[in-house]
């Protein structure tokens, strides 16, 4: 059992080690193919989505916020569904929430890179890089063509040298917008965990960026979106795939202590 401890990881840090076209390749498959295994078991899971944005003022405090806490359950008839928990009334003036922002929280944060969508994507591999102690192979993704009402993920994703499944990534949501659009969307790092010894979940996503629009307004955020309690749907204990994990190295489903809490 391996836990992705948040550390700050720049392409800068990369180690020097060539690999051939062909070995990249050959990578970019093998993890495309785990990611969609991972994409299948996630859609049989419930868990806690916690999201919450603040826009802050010029001494870093909140003056402005919107939250919503969901569960993602199964209905009696076993259809996946949302549940809203909590959802305080929202207190942002300084920016709207679009569809699209919504859509990127569901889909692109908790960013997946599986079989089916290599075609959408240019992949670029950077080099290896050691993560917590985790070896991982780098790499730039960016969408080749976009289709209008389509949300992509532009940024770099680390994928475990082992598991070969994306640990972390680092980016922004992007795709077409309306004409004279004045939409921005920020940049944010999504951290994954092991949960149940084999497929890498998405735990904990944190964007601090500003966002200037064409107006000249410059709006600085704070976003969070934590995914916790992960169980498998229908399933009285914990469901294990591949080898079994002992009690002592169950992962931690609350962002590593190193980490500050937003």
């Amino acid at each position: 059992m391996r836990t992705l401890i948040l550390l700050a990881c720049s392409a800068a840090g990369l180690l020097a080690q060539d690999l051939s076209p062909a070995q990249v390749d050959d990578i970019i498959k093998k993890f495309a193919a785990k990611e969609s295994d991972f994409a299948k078991a996630r859609e049989v899971y419930t868990y806690r989505q916690s999201a919450r944005i603040q826009v802050l003022d010029d001494s870093g405090s909140p003056r402005e916020r919107w939250e919503m806490v969901s569960d993602i359950v199964f209905s009696g008839e076993g259809k996946r569904t949302e549940k809203v928990v909590r959802a305080p009334v929202s207190s942002l003036q300084s920016i709207n929430l679009e569809p699209q922002d919504l859509q990127d929280m569901r889909d692109v944060q908790p960013f997946v890179l599986t079989t089916p969508d290599l075609p959408k994507y240019l992949i670029r591999y950077l080099g290896p890089q050691k993560v917590d102690e985790i070896g991982t192979y780098v790499f730039a993704v960016k969408p080749k063509t976009m289709a209008a009402g389509q949300r992509y993920f532009s940024g770099i994703v680390w994928v475990d040298d082992r598991d070969l499944q994306i640990v972390k990534s680092y980016g922004r949501g992007v795709g077409l917008t309306k004409k004279g659009s004045d939409s921005r969307y920020p940049k944010f790092e999504t951290y994954r965990e092991q949960i149940d010894g084999k497929y890498w979940f998405p735990t904990y996503t944190i964007a601090n960026d500003t966002l200037r629009f064409d107006s000249g307004q410059d709006v600085r955020i704070r976003q969070t979106i934590r995914y916790e309690d992960y169980k498998q749907f229908g399933a009285e204990t914990r469901i294990i795939f591949g080898d079994e994990v002992k009690d002592d190295a169950k992962p931690n489903s609350s962002p590593p202590s190193n980490q500050q809490k937003k």
